[in-house]
């Protein structure tokens, strides 16, 4: 059993990375030419750290299941990226930021993980816009910023609508910089599959070749997983369809803890259901709540067309509720005042599963080139896909699955409970705590990969330049190569009638139903259930056409399907543990007279971390007390 020691060091809080820094261990710039790193995933979190690794003189391997590093999910983040650089004058701050994320997760989170992760985002910000990410700006040329949910300051900056694009655009730059000067080797259209212990340290990874079906054997001093969060559980979600938690999974069976599970938000503007056909969600930045106001009919079932609807029988509901912060109160709470409006009978739409996100006030305010220019190409992919302009009829959005706090359990220095293994960006548990501000997770992931991982990194190479390179015919990866083959074997071997896709959309209604916006003990008691008959049902009338030495795409979805019904269970067991409400997990059973989250700090006041006891165990639950020395825990408010 692995000990929980977080290392947050000891000090004043905006001392505590910097001392850290002075006091980590350091590799001689001649001596890291001599060590290996893996790195699996190319998102901002990946492809920052494989360059910034590269460009300090380490051999790294990187790794991504896609044909291009640049195809990573942060492309999919429009809206902005969080920084404290206070360039309104609004009196924003490092510790105001600190606090905003801190009161946002609830008071779910280490104060000194969260409070660095807000210092490092000044750098990301400079970092960028010396690479080039153009930043939008005002008229002088000075960068401008916004405001995004859950703050009253402006400290979001943004690339027209197309910010993770741009962001990722950058960190590719970098990342092809290396890949040129020889000290980064790029592995594109690999999937981990298994990670390889040696003496109970990471030392490296069996991949899937998916063009070929060649399981391949790399060995390292370290491993770093950068590998992104578990949000497609719910099969509709805003993530790219390819998004899974299987690297995370693997590694949580190697021994490494998985914390916080059941924290995984619910973003609040997300494109409704169109049709049963659909694959995925599209998502709408929320941005576009600075100048969009939500509403529904203040009559149930009013299906008149959104302008015949006068102004006085149209409810504001945000604006009604939370007077102080309005449409701009955090994704957690938009989410679940549109959905109490939805199933009261007020939803709009078809299905009545939407509510109106309306930009007619903004438009007689600025005018439509303003909003164009802020949002252009967020009207354009709206108009695409619902046949209809932002700029004549409201836009319809509904809450989906997005963003996960729960992920592997790392220390200060961002490793795992296993030596050697690494897990940053959205692939660890968070800095978020129980809920994450808008814009933050950009932030996160860059700060993780370019800013904080090349320092600590050096604490636990330190000592391993005496290593010498890993051969990789030994027993370890002998039977890490024989694992994985097994799955694959057993999958291919099912030779059912049904499609991996097929039991991933029944999973995730489960999911969706019972852990998705709001949860009670009842419905998590039942999902367990569920889950159980479904995943049988699964290896026993699975279809996996082709065969696994070539290219697959219906094998790589069965079995990150099959690693979907372990995870599916450990949210829903640490969902019912945690009986309280906070940020994204919502209890219904804990819930203020008004319907707000109701906390309860004296009991559950800690991170969950998870342990694998083996296949059909029940996993052991270790918990990390979150002290707090610097904030007073307070009933989070934004009335």
């Amino acid at each position: 059993m692995a000990t929980l020691e977080s290392k947050i060091p000891e000090g004043p809080l905006a001392e505590k990375w910097d001392r850290h820094k002075a006091q980590l261990k350091l590799v001689n710039p001649a001596n890291r030419k001599r060590l290996d790193i893996i790195v699996v995933g190319t998102g901002l979190s990946g492809a920052g750290a494989a360059s910034a690794l590269g460009e300090l003189g380490y051999n790294v391997k990187v790794f991504c299941y896609q044909d291009s590093p640049r195809r990573a999910h942060s492309v999919a983040a429009q809206g902005g990226i969080n920084a404290a650089k206070n360039y309104k004058n609004d009196n924003d701050s490092v510790y105001r930021l600190f606090y905003d994320m801190l009161k946002g997760g609830d008071f779910r989170s280490r104060e000194g993980n969260v409070y660095r992760a807000a210092q490092v985002s000044n750098d990301v910000i400079d970092h960028f816009t010396a690479v080039g990410v153009p930043f939008a700006r005002q008229e002088g040329g000075t960068i401008e910023n916004r405001s995004f949910g859950g703050v009253q300051v402006s400290r979001t900056f943004y690339a027209k609508g197309l910010t993770g694009q741009q962001c990722l655009l950058g960190a590719y730059s970098t990342l092809n910089r290396q890949i040129a000067a020889g000290t980064v080797t790029m592995y594109s259209r690999r999937e981990l599959v298994n990670i390889v212990l040696v003496d109970g340290k990471a030392r490296g990874i069996i991949a899937r070749n998916l063009v070929t079906g060649e399981l391949e054997r790399h060995a390292a001093h370290a491993v770093v997983l950068a590998t992104g969060g578990y949000g497609t559980i719910y099969y509709y979600s805003t993530l790219a369809l390819n998004s899974n938690g299987s690297a995370a999974w693997a590694a949580f069976k190697k021994g490494a803890y998985f914390a916080n599970p059941s924290f995984i938000q619910i973003h609040p503007t997300g494109l409704p259901m169109l049709n049963e056909f659909q694959s995925k969600l599209t998502l709408m930045s929320e941005s576009l709540r600075n100048d969009g106001r939500i509403w529904v009919p203040k009559a149930k079932g009013d299906k008149r067309r959104p302008s015949d609807i006068p102004e006085e029988e149209r409810d504001y509901y945000l604006e009604r509720r939370y007077p102080a912060f309005g449409n701009l109160v955090p994704r957690d709470v938009a989410s679940r005042a549109a959905k109490e409006r939805c199933d009261a009978g007020y939803g709009v739409g078809p299905t009545g599963q939407s509510v109106y996100l309306d930009f007619s006030d903004a438009l007689k305010r600025l005018g439509a080139q303003v909003l164009l220019d802020r949002y252009g190409n967020l009207f354009e992919m709206y108009e695409k896909i619902v046949g209809e302009s932002p700029l004549e009829t409201p836009m319809r959005i509904y809450p989906s699955g997005h963003y996960t706090m729960g992920g592997l359990w790392v220390d200060y220095n961002l490793m795992t409970t296993v030596p050697g293994l690494f897990s940053i960006g959205e692939s660890n548990f968070s800095d978020q705590g129980a809920n994450r501000l808008g814009s933050a997770s950009l932030m996160q992931t860059s700060g993780d990969g370019y800013f904080i991982i090349p320092y600590t990194i050096s604490d636990y190479l330190s000592d391993q330049i005496q290593v010498p390179r890993f051969e990789t015919n030994t027993p370890e990866f002998d039977a890490a190569e024989r694992e994985a083959r097994e799955k694959i074997e057993r999958l291919m071997g099912v030779k059912g009638k049904k499609s991996a896709a097929s039991f991933h959309k029944r999973l995730g209604q489960i999911m969706w139903e019972y852990c998705g916006m709001s949860r009670n003990a009842e419905g998590l008691k039942k999902a367990l259930v569920e889950l159980d008959n479904l995943e049988k049902e699964f290896w026993s009338d699975l279809c996996v056409p082709g065969t696994d030495k070539e290219v697959n795409q219906e094998l790589e979805k069965a079995g990150r399907v099959a690693d979907f019904f372990e995870i599916g269970r450990l949210m829903c067991l640490d969902a019912l543990n945690r009986e309280e409400s906070c940020g994204a997990h919502f209890r219904e059973e804990y819930q203020t007279e008004t319907g707000e989250a109701q906390r309860n700090d004296e009991e559950f006041a800690y991170v969950s971390a998870w342990e694998y006891k083996g296949a059909g165990e029940q996993p052991e639950l270790h918990k990390e007390p979150l002290k707090f020395e610097f904030v007073k825990l307070a009933v989070r408010s934004y009335k």
